[in-house]
């Protein structure tokens, strides 16, 4: 049996069924559940200081499923590849899909009767996965340069048809809002920091040193200057002293 079309799981009328242990399994409420189609959360140059935001936001109620997320991701990071290169945006998907899908499967065909009558409120079994968005919720946000707005703009509107909900785009440039970037990117950026902080601090020691020496070269100077004045002075005063002895005989 292939995928079911999306509108079999876009509403929200049940509660949220997240239940699942991964260290304690004897507190899990729920079996195995099947692995998560959305391959990647963060994309792009996460390590580079960009000027404008741009955030995709969902304005209803809304169940997402993962592949549907997966698709959005595809799409979205291509047309930035392909228009402003790997070095020139940062993609985060700002979601995850921690609701779990049940379905309560019933037998098709001939000769089937009997079992797809089933349970008429069966907990049904594990499926998949989805995200749950509530109106105004962010989904996805890039971070771009100023003259990649109108680049990224395009590639967020591809999310239109693969979303059966309504969707708004806002830029701004509160670059900070987007949060944390991946832990390989924050090492990179810390160890850029500390370079750039001892580059600092050694050209610091560097002047110190220069002027150290100036400052010296300025006493020495200074002192020559005074002790030969302090000879001319003392030269002066044996003149007077002859002077006056050969003025006495």
């Amino acid at each position: 049996m292939g995928l079911r079309p999306g509108h079999c799981y876009s509403s929200k009328k049940d509660r949220a069924f997240t239940r699942y242990a991964v260290k304690v399994h004897r507190k899990s409420y729920t079996g195995a559940i099947p692995g998560l189609k959305t391959r990647q959360f963060n994309m792009g140059n996460g390590a580079k200081e960009f000027s404008h935001i741009l955030d995709l936001k969902v304005e209803e109620h809304c169940q997402i499923r993962d592949n549907a997320i997966e698709s959005i991701r595809m799409a979205i990071n291509r047309y930035l590849n392909n228009h402003l290169g790997k070095e020139g945006y940062f993609m985060k998907i700002r979601a995850y899909p921690f609701h779990v899908l049940r379905e309560n499967k019933q037998a098709q065909g001939a000769g089937a009767d009997r079992v797809s009558q089933g349970m008429s409120h069966s907990f049904g079994k594990n499926i998949g996965r989805a995200i749950r968005i509530r109106p105004g919720q962010k989904l996805i946000s890039v971070l771009v340069d100023e003259d990649g707005v109108e680049v990224a703009k395009r590639a967020l509107q591809r999310a239109n048809s693969r979303i059966g909900a309504e969707l708004s785009i806002r830029v701004g440039t509160d670059v900070e809002s987007i949060g944390t970037r991946p832990k390989k990117t924050r090492d990179i950026i810390k160890a850029e920091k500390e370079e750039a902080a001892k580059k600092e601090e050694e050209a610091k020691e560097g002047e110190k040193k220069e002027g150290a020496k100036g400052e010296g070269k300025e006493g020495k100077k200074e002192g020559k200057a005074e002790g030969k004045e302090e000879k001319k002075e003392a030269g002066k005063k044996e003149d007077a002293k002859q002077g006056k002895e050969e003025k006495k005989k």
